[in-house]
């Protein structure tokens, strides 16, 4: 077990754009894990060298040994642009993809770019079973599925299922050329109904293939 200076672990994670939700899901630890240890209530974790991992810095500079917060035996993936040290037993490499879907709807105008980052397979299998290949993650902007999913939310997307047999359940697409997260609901004339949790943002109603599925969306990563 090492101690971890809370002044250390929050610097790093507020340059790498880290919340504590987030840390927690990519480390196998619960958010309240990471908050005792940002608030100095608790000071030792076997899980510091995951942590750094994630964080793109060292042991040694979470544990105050050391003024450098760089790690310097990072590996790089040169067809991914990822860099991280190679991981742990539990971790899995899923893409990250850098469209931030609109919860109400943005315009995929832009080519899409694409790097690897680390999941804990056990919190994974809280959500789905799907071979990670088949996930990837993104995040939402809008407030058209709030109080379900908030703007900056991280969504984990499974590419898997890409057809809406079940109502009401949520999923990444595309209508138009516009990528939303929205509720579908098939309709008995053949058409899908694209429903927001907002109940100021009015349904539409997609036909004949105006409507693409890219995956479901399993699981919802939020700021605490």
């Amino acid at each position: 077990m090492w101690e971890i200076v809370p002044e250390r672990l929050e610097s790093v994670m507020r340059r790498e754009r880290v919340n504590q939700s987030q840390l927690a899901a990519l480390v196998g630890l619960k958010q309240p894990s990471i908050a005792r240890l940002l608030t100095g209530e608790t000071r030792t974790t076997r899980f510091v060298d995951r942590i750094a991992s994630v964080l793109n810095t060292t042991p040694a500079f979470l544990r105050g040994d050391t003024d450098d917060d760089s790690a310097s035996d990072l590996v790089a993936d040169r067809r991914t642009g990822f860099r991280g040290f190679a991981p742990s037993p539990d971790a899995v490499q899923l893409d990250e993809i850098d469209v931030a879907f609109g919860l109400g709807g943005s315009y995929l105008d832009s080519a899409v770019s694409v790097r690897k980052v680390s999941f804990s397979r056990e919190w994974l299998r809280h959500f789905t079973d799907t071979a990670p290949e088949h996930l990837f993650s993104a995040t939402g902007i809008g407030e058209s599925m709030y109080p379900t999913i908030h703007t900056s939310d991280v969504v984990l997307v499974d590419r898997s299922q890409n057809t809406a047999r079940m109502a009401d359940q949520i999923w990444a697409c595309v209508y138009g050329e516009v990528g939303m997260i929205k509720r579908l609901r098939p309709l008995p004339n053949g058409g899908v109904e694209i429903l927001s949790d907002n109940p100021s943002v009015p349904p539409k109603t997609a036909f004949d293939g105006e409507l693409h599925i890219i995956g479901r969306v399993v699981a919802v990563v939020r700021r605490m």
